[in-house]
């Protein structure tokens, strides 16, 4: 099963650039036709939040206009950005979307791997929060199929990255959300957005990884006086595959254009 993570698009309304910079509606449609390109085509597409910048309800205009093109199915979860009910009308008639509260969802008719949307958003705030309801919805979700693989999708991740402005917008109670992985062992990742950057850790006994975002880079800064700044960097997104004996490989995926190919590896 090939599954595609793009991640923190913020979509603006048509015609206005993120952070009045970079055209990132224009990124996410490349995106887009970089995932319809490839061969074979991902099964599914995880969007790990923060879909628009604003959770305004002409940025979902344009991001429905933008995933129209999109041919592979999708499941979607909100970031810090998106604004949940805004983010519900966008998407309703979608068979995995709650019609309230958090957006958690199990999705399991896609293929071999079965996608856990947890929802650790706090609506109006910028960092995530593992609750205690969150956590025992989660363990009896896992708990309900030991024997399936499993991806666990989010948006904020639950550690500590070292870039300190990132840090402080981070998922709180992360030693919640390790104790509820590290009883099912089916997990094969946890999937995050957020950041801005690839990163891996790992994580309540799987592996734990963010995607890039299809717009901007988060500068990498480790300095624990760090000034927040950010790059335009190539855009990427990642391609997990999972195959029976192997389990799931991620795969860093650069989008644009490249020298190449040449006969050689």
């Amino acid at each position: 099963m090939l599954i595609a993570q793009l991640s923190d698009p913020h979509v603006r309304p048509k015609g206005e650039f993120y952070q009045s910079v970079v055209d990132s509606n224009a990124q996410f449609a490349a995106a887009i036709a970089a995932l319809n390109a490839l061969d074979p085509r991902p099964d599914l597409v995880l969007l790990s939040g923060d879909l628009v910048d604003h959770g305004h309800d002409d940025e979902y205009a344009m991001l429905l206009e933008l995933l129209a093109t999109l041919e592979i199915p999708f499941l979607a979860i909100p970031g810090n950005h998106d604004e949940r009910e805004a983010f519900r009308r966008a998407f309703a008639g979608k068979s995995w979307l709650p019609a309230a509260g958090p957006v958690d969802y199990v999705v399991g008719d896609r293929g071999p791997v079965r996608i856990v949307g947890f929802d650790v958003t706090l609506p109006g705030l910028h960092h995530g929060m593992v609750g205690v309801e969150g956590a025992a919805w989660l363990d009896a979700m896992l708990a309900a199929e030991p024997g399936r693989p499993t991806i666990v999708m989010m948006h904020q991740p639950p550690f500590d990255t070292g870039i300190p402005y990132l840090d402080l917008y981070s998922c709180r109670e992360g030693q919640r959300l390790a104790d509820v992985l590290a009883r099912h062992r089916q997990v094969e990742r946890s999937v995050c957005g957020h950041v801005h950057r690839f990163m891996q850790v790992r994580f309540g006994g799987t592996m734990l990884c963010t995607a890039p975002s299809t717009t901007t880079a988060v500068a990498l800064r480790l300095r624990p006086d760090a000034k927040a700044a950010s790059h335009v960097e190539p855009p990427a997104f990642l391609l997990h595959r999972w195959k029976e004996g192997t389990g799931l490989v991620t795969h860093f995926v650069p989008i644009g254009t490249f020298p190449g190919p040449y006969p050689f590896a």
